[in-house]
């Protein structure tokens, strides 16, 4: 009902009713033109709530689950498509974060347009927008939480080059769905400072696991923008290892070679694990405190390692999952560290995105034009595992440049094996290895 006919109404009254009738017409009317305001201004001015503010970080009440899930898979498809690459190129031990790649190039796929969107959404295997920014932005919250009892955090950042244009519209996407901190460096008159500045913001996320990410030379006065993700990660074991019981056993590296490792065990009577015996490996679960994440343990019998690996895809690692069954186990698990690093240009190219690293490069998503390139993609990765638990880490940096029966079954941990780090409410492998030698 419009206006028009509220008064058209209001006349009819004024000419048919005198005293309290008119009063009563009068005070109808008035109450029907405040309800037609109301539904009009609440179905097209309605203000945005704290939840639905465009311009700050995205809530949890935003957020749908089925979207997390979606970014989860992603993830994990891209975690074992670089295994299975590093299997074949990398001999002696593998250790990366799948999330922390995925995080720090999905963040530079947020400019990425034409052929160059088209093969880094493959790789990545990253659905439309509204499902990759939620399900992003809810594994930032998930991960990044207080009052646990291990430590879980990541952080984003992008750093653009003093004076050189960005679009509002990529920095936004960047602020709200990866909270990603935003600070300009000056790279034509300082790139030595600019490096060591991203270096130390990575070094302070990672509780100082991480240091000099970008190495010297990296930057110089042509970069444009450097995109970075830090992810650390501390657990202690539910139940940690006893130091007295450790001693030096053998490790096993194929049939003729061996290593002395300091071998940790669990053999009393609460060493009970989720674990699974199949055709040609073992599985075993080892919880941290809160039993939110767990080490995945994939151990293949002698002679087996190399079947296993080639073979070891998502829907293999889901099956090893679906068997594990809670059983009282006798465990050795040797102590280890690992710290790699890796300049990944090669092997993201030869998944199938090489035009983000070539003058074919589409970015115009950030700056409006085709000027800008990948110059480098640099990950590096630290764990260590001891008694008390696990300590881990990794960061990545994108350069961009302008142009058993009765007795308890024994899981002996003393040949090559393959490990993940899981979060285990929502499934997204954070840390993925095999160790060939832990010493």
């Amino acid at each position: 009902m419009s206006c028009d006919i509220i008064i058209v109404v209001i006349n009819l009254s004024i000419m048919k009713l005198n005293g309290k009738s008119l009063i009563i017409v009068l005070m109808l009317a008035v109450l029907t033109a405040a309800a037609i305001w109301l539904v009009h201004y609440w179905s097209t001015e309605a203000p945005l709530g704290p939840d639905e503010d465009p311009t700050g970080p995205i809530s949890d009440v935003e957020i749908k689950p089925q979207d997390v899930q979606e970014m989860v898979a992603s993830n994990n498809r891209f975690a074992l498509d670089l295994y299975s690459l590093y299997r074949e190129r990398e001999e002696g031990n593998i250790f990366y974060s799948p999330y922390s790649l995925l995080t720090a190039l999905t963040m530079t796929y947020e400019g990425a347009r034409g052929q160059t969107a088209e093969e880094m959404a493959s790789v990545f295997y990253l659905p439309d927008d509204q499902i990759r920014w939620g399900g992003m932005a809810g594994l930032y919250n998930t991960f990044n939480q207080n009052d646990r009892e291990y430590a879980l955090d990541t952080a984003n950042a992008i750093w653009p080059a003093t004076n050189y244009h960005f679009l509002d519209d990529y920095f936004s996407i960047i602020e709200r769905y990866y909270r990603g901190r935003i600070e300009s460096l000056d790279y034509p008159a300082d790139p030595e400072g600019s490096r060591l500045t991203i270096n130390q913001w990575v070094e302070d996320q990672t509780r100082d696991k991480i240091k000099d990410l970008i190495p010297a030379g990296l930057i110089d006065p042509l970069t444009r923008l450097v995109l970075t993700n830090a992810i650390y990660f501390k657990g202690q074991w539910l139940t940690e290892f006893d130091q007295d019981l450790t001693e030096d056993a053998p490790f096993y590296l194929n049939d003729d070679q061996t290593v002395t490792v300091p071998m940790m065990r669990r053999t009393d009577d609460e060493a009970i694990f989720d674990y699974a015996r199949l055709d040609d490996l073992e599985v075993l679960s080892l919880p941290y405190r809160g039993e939110e994440v767990a080490m995945t343990i994939i151990l293949p019998d002698q002679d087996k390692f190399e079947a296993v690996e080639a073979s070891l895809d998502l829907d293999k690692i889901n099956y090893y999952r679906s068997q594990l069954e809670p059983q009282r186990i006798d465990l050795y698990l040797p102590r280890f560290k690992i710290e790699t690093k890796y300049f990944m240009n090669e092997d993201l190219a030869d998944l199938g995105m090489p035009s983000a690293f070539s003058a074919e490069a589409d970015f115009s998503g950030m700056t409006g034009n085709r000027d800008l390139f990948i110059s480098a993609v640099i990950h590096q990765a630290f764990a260590e595992v001891n008694e008390e638990g696990t300590e881990a880490a990794a960061a990545t940096a994108v350069v961009m440049l302008e142009s058993a029966a009765i007795m308890s079954p024994v899981f002996r941990v003393d040949r090559p094996f393959i490990f993940l780090i899981e979060h285990l409410e929502s499934g997204t492998i954070l840390f993925m290895g095999r160790v060939s030698n832990p010493s």
